[in-house]
């Protein structure tokens, strides 16, 4: 091959790499044209994209603004209708008071005329003193001094008398009027708290589904059975009582924490000692946040804020408590509310009388754990926990242990007496109670002249009859006031007993 030949072969493949070079910028233009283009397209889709976003969360932001002013202005709304409900409350409080205020100063006003009247009375006595003076000193012919003193022991006796005869009246009129009062009040208190009681027991019964899960409740051997006594400290009565199992335990925390366990392991079906426990556990944890949850209710109820979170702990196991078969919980909110409301309507601290009234057997919720009277056990936790004096001092005398020495400690004494003594509130023993109506009646017969007597409306009234030879109409009300000095002497018991005196009077005559 000639060199003119290599020299076209060379030009050839240069032009060749020209040309391919050119075509390869000319594609990788193209390729970069079409990439921005859709770059652009995105882009603007994009922008549109956000756009409409940006319009919905302005729609949304709308509504949100638009709900939570509706929100506000509902708020605004209820706070003007309570401060409404206050403002009218506090009138009719004022106009009560008002009214207590026209009765005071008309009393004043009375009692400034019965002074007039004894002045008056004192002037005429004056007078006739002068006269009886000159005439005794023209009669007797006394020295005047005698005569002086003779009618000075006159008068003396006199106005002595009619002075204790309107001191005799104006304190029987304020005795009536107190008690008239003291009546109005505690009735008021009762009709705003009303309560159903229930008496409660001290054991369980767990339904089984069939008398074959005794056997695998008792286990081999008695292991289930007795893992369950140990962890719960509960005594499990499996007898001849058809598909059931009782729990017995003074201790009411631990006899729910039984009761639950059983439940839950027999409706799982798993029953031995590793599941016993850990079912035990399960149950203690949930009767635990139960109890804390019963007391923050408790507190809300009765309107009695920032307690500390041991007592609002220790008042939820009241709930498991029992005092002669009335729940201790239920009893204690009565008594805050009773308290609350007396205090109200005295003019009391009603603050101190619901804390105090909440909390004065919080001692019962640790009785089984620590030794002394819970009256004491109560003290010395609320002391513990930084109670307030006035608190503590309520809760300290509300069985008399201390002297109440403040008005919101008698209220709370009242309250316990009002909310232990409603009917059916307290459950007695059969035999006890029993005992209880034999006094009574034994205690009227030994009066001379009762004939018979009846212990009726379980135990609150007696009926005493009467021999009519021996007891007058006017010795009735004296027999009375003795057998009811002589009952409270010897007896104890909730509320009062009436005593009724009935004196047989018959006319008898024969037509012949």
């Amino acid at each position: 091959m000639k060199w003119y030949a290599y020299i076209l072969i060379v030009a050839a493949l240069a032009i060749g790499f020209i040309i391919g070079h050119y075509l390869r910028e000319k594609l990788n233009r193209d390729k970069l044209e079409t990439a921005q283009q859709t770059a652009a397209r995105l882009v603007e889709e994009a922008i549109k994209e956000g756009e409409a976003i940006k319009k919905e969360k302005i729609v949304e932001a709308k509504d949100e603004i638009y709900s939570s002013k509706k929100d506000f202005d509902k708020e605004v709304k209820d706070r003007r209708n309570e401060l409404s409900a206050m403002e009218k409350r506090l009138l009719q409080r004022e106009e009560g008071v008002e009214k207590k205020q026209q009765a005071l100063d008309k009393r004043d006003e009375l009692t400034a005329k019965k002074l007039k009247e004894i002045e008056a009375k004192e002037e005429k006595v004056e007078k006739l003193h002068q006269q009886q003076i000159e005439e005794l000193e023209k009669i007797s012919k006394l020295t005047f001094e005698e005569a002086r003193q003779i009618l000075l022991d006159d008068v003396e006796k006199r106005i002595s008398r009619e002075t204790a005869l309107y001191i005799k009246n104006k304190e029987s009129e304020a005795k009536e009027e107190a008690d008239k009062k003291a009546r109005e009040i505690i009735t008021y208190a009762i009709q705003r708290c009303a309560a159903d009681h229930v008496s409660e027991s001290t054991v369980s019964v767990v339904n089984l589904p069939g008398d074959e899960m005794k056997g695998r409740i008792i286990g081999r051997e008695g292991r289930n059975i007795r893992a369950l006594e140990t962890l719960t400290g509960v005594d499990l009565i499996i007898d001849d009582t058809p598909e059931a199992v009782i729990l017995s335990s003074f201790d009411p925390v631990r006899r729910e924490i039984a009761r639950v366990a059983l439940e839950r392991l027999i409706v799982d079906g798993r029953i031995h000692p590793a599941r016993i426990e850990e079912m035990v556990k399960k149950a203690e944890t949930e009767i635990q946040t139960k109890i804390k949850e019963m007391g923050e209710q408790a507190l809300f109820e009765t309107n009695v804020m920032k307690m500390h979170p041991e007592l609002v702990k220790l008042i939820g196991r009241l709930n498991y408590r029992t005092s002669y078969g009335q729940n201790v919980l239920k009893h204690s909110i009565e008594v805050s509310q009773l308290a609350g409301i007396m205090a109200d309507e005295l003019g009391a601290n009603s603050r101190i009388a619901r804390r105090a009234g909440i909390l004065h057997d919080i001692g019962k919720g640790l009785d089984h754990e620590i030794e002394g009277p819970h009256v004491q056990i109560g003290v010395d936790m609320l002391k513990k926990y930084k109670e307030s004096k006035e608190v503590i001092h309520a809760v300290e005398a509300h069985h008399n242990d201390v002297e109440p020495t403040t008005l919101e400690a008698v209220l709370v004494q009242a309250a316990d007496a009002i909310s232990a003594a409603r009917p059916g509130a307290r459950r007695e023993a059969l035999e006890s109670y029993t005992k209880r109506l034999e006094k009574l009646e034994a205690i009227a017969n030994t009066f001379e002249g009762v004939e018979k007597s009846y212990a009726i409306q379980a135990g609150r009234e007696i009926r005493v009859m009467v021999k009519p030879e021996k007891v007058g109409d006017l010795n009735m009300v004296h027999v009375a006031r003795e057998i009811a000095k002589q009952i409270e002497n010897s007896l104890e018991y909730p509320g009062q007993i009436k005593v009724n005196i009935i004196r047989e009077t018959r006319a008898v005559e024969y037509a012949k």
